[in-house]
């Protein structure tokens, strides 16, 4: 849920940001940007599912903009966060 850059997460990982996405492309057919994408979002699903609001969710799983996170959601899931609730 942190607002970290790929830098930062690579820094963590003790490698290289080219060395991280090499090695993470290894594991996954996703970017590492895509990936933590994608796992927002399904967290947020789970926090919509248990009746939280789209407003506290998409601020609590990471996303920064309420308008980035309705597009995602709705393209990852097929409908707007709204319909979740």
């Amino acid at each position: 849920t942190e607002d970290l850059t790929m830098e930062e997460i690579a820094a963590y990982t003790g490698r290289s940001l080219a060395t991280f996405k090499r090695d993470f492309q290894k594991v996954s057919n996703l970017t590492p940007q895509k990936w933590l994408i994608k796992r927002r979002l399904e967290e947020a699903f789970l926090r919509l599912k248990e009746g939280k609001k789209v407003q506290e969710v998409y601020i609590g799983v990471g996303f920064k903009n309420p308008s980035h996170f309705s597009t995602a959601f709705k393209k990852q899931y097929g409908i707007p966060p709204t319909e979740i609730c």
